[in-house]
C-alpha cells in the first residue's frame, strides 16, 4: 500500500500546533508502515519543511493556500497513492483516485470567529464567512472516506451537529516524550506557567486578575505577545507578578515546567489542550478551567475552577500550596499523561488508512 501524508502545514523553523501534530504522527507512523510493508511518502510544499520531518521519500506539491489547491488531487493521482492522510480538512479532493482521511481538530472558530492573525486578509475573510454556517464543513468532511479528530469531546460535537456521514475516529494529540523525575518534589518558588495565545477566548485576563489574591506568585507568559496585549495584562496584574517571555524554545519551556508549581489556563474553549499534557508528562500539576475538553485531558489529575470567577481561580491554585496535595497531583499527572501517546495514535491512524484502502 502506498500512503501519502500531507505535510504541507509544517512550519519551519518552529512548529505550531498543526505542524507539531503532523510531524510527530508521521515520525511514529513511518516504522509501523514499514513493518507492515507499506510505502510512506510525505507531501510537502517547501523543501525547508524537510528539516522538521523524518528522512522519508517526499513529493513536492503546491501550497495549501495556493489557488491551485482545488485541483491538487488530480496532480497527486500521478503518484499513484492508495490512500492519503491530511491533518486538515481543506485539501482539494476533486478527481482523486485514492482513499482519503481528513482531520477536524476542533470547532472553536464557530464560537470564536477571529481567525489566526498570520493569514492574509482574503483568507481571514473567507475564514470568517466559512464559520458562519455548518454546511461548508459538512461539504468538506463528506468528501473523505473517513474522518479523524483529536478528542472525544470534539467527536461528540461533530456528531451533535451532524458534520459528517463518514466514520469518525480519535487520533489523539500527545506530548513529546521526556525523562520525567519521579522523585520530583514541590518547588519552593510559586512560579506558575501559561502557554498559549492571547486571543479573547483564552481568557488570560482572569489569570492576571487572580494574582492580586496570590501574593508571592509569579505568572510566566511563555508565548509571543503583542505590545498591546503585554500592556493590557500588565495593567491588570500586581506590579512584578507577570514575567513576559515573549516566546521560548522547547528546552526553555521544559526547564520552566520542571521547576513550576503548576501550569495554569482558564480558556473558555479548546479543541484539545496540549499544554496540559506537556506539563503532566513532567509531573507538573495543572490548574485549568472546568470545561469538557479539559476534564477529558486532565482527568482526576487536574484542579478545576470556574474560569469566570477570579476568586475561585485563585483558590484552586492555592490548593497546591499544600505539599502533600501537590505531590498527589504530580503523581496523578504523570499517570494521566500516559493516556496520550504518539505510537498509539499512529497505530490507530494506520488502521484507518488500511481500512480505507481495502474498501476502495
Amino acid at each position: 500500500m502506498r500512503i501519502l501524508v500531507d505535510c504541507r502545514y509544517i512550519r519551519f523553523p518552529r512548529h505550531d500546533g498543526i505542524s507539531r501534530y503532523t510531524a510527530n504522527l508521521v515520525t511514529a507512523l513511518a516504522p509501523l508502515a514499514a513493518a507492515a510493508g507499506h510505502e510512506l511518502i510525505m507531501v510537502i510544499s517547501d523543501e525547508g519543511q524537510l528539516t522538521m520531518l523524518p528522512e522519508l521519500p517526499w513529493h513536492l506539491a503546491s501550497s495549501p493556500t495556493s489557488a491551485r489547491e482545488t485541483t491538487i488531487a488530480r496532480r497527486l493521482n500521478a503518484v499513484e497513492p492508495d490512500v492519503l492522510f491530511s491533518p486538515m480538512q481543506t485539501i482539494g479532493a476533486r478527481g482523486r483516485r485514492y482513499g482519503l482521511v481528513l482531520t477536524l481538530h476542533d470547532l472553536i472558530y464557530y464560537r470564536n470567529r477571529t481567525p489566526p492573525r498570520d493569514l492574509a486578509w482574503p483568507i481571514r475573510l473567507a475564514w470568517r464567512l466559512y464559520h458562519l454556517a455548518w454546511w461548508p464543513q459538512r461539504v468538506l468532511l463528506n468528501r473523505a472516506d473517513e474522518v479523524a479528530t483529536v478528542s472525544a469531546t470534539t467527536r461528540e460535537l461533530m456528531l451533535e451537529h451532524r458534520l459528517t456521514k463518514r466514520p469518525i475516529t480519535i487520533v489523539s494529540n500527545a506530548a513529546d516524550p521526556v525523562e520525567a523525575d519521579a522523585a520530583r518534589r514541590q518547588p519552593e518558588s510559586r512560579d506558575i506557567v501559561y502557554m498559549g495565545s492571547f486571543m479573547p477566548y483564552k481568557n488570560v485576563e482572569t489569570l492576571a486578575r487572580a494574582l492580586h489574591e496570590l501574593p508571592g506568585y509569579r505568572l510566566h507568559l511563555m508565548s509571543r505577545i503583542s505590545e498591546a496585549d503585554r500592556a493590557r495584562l500588565t495593567a491588570l496584574a500586581p506590579a512584578g507578578a507577570l514575567v513576559v517571555h515573549d516566546g521560548v524554545t522547547d528546552a526553555e519551556y521544559g526547564e520552566l515546567l520542571d521547576r513550576a508549581l503548576a501550569l495554569v489556563t482558564m480558556s473558555l474553549d479548546e479543541g484539545f489542550g496540549l499544554p496540559l499534557v506537556e506539563a503532566m508528562v513532567r509531573g507538573t500539576p495543572v490548574v485549568v478551567s472546568d470545561i469538557p475538553i479539559f476534564r477529558e485531558i486532565g482527568g482526576e489529575a487536574g484542579v478545576y475552577a470556574d474560569p469566570r470567577d477570579v476568586g475561585a481561580v485563585a483558590a484552586a491554585i492555592r490548593t497546591l500550596d499544600d505539599a502533600d496535595e501537590w505531590a498527589r497531583r504530580s503523581a496523578a499527572s504523570r499517570e494521566q499523561a500516559t493516556r496520550f501517546d504518539w505510537n498509539r495514535s499512529a497505530r490507530t491512524l494506520l488502521e484507518m488508512l488500511e481500512r480505507v484502502a481495502i474498501r476502495r
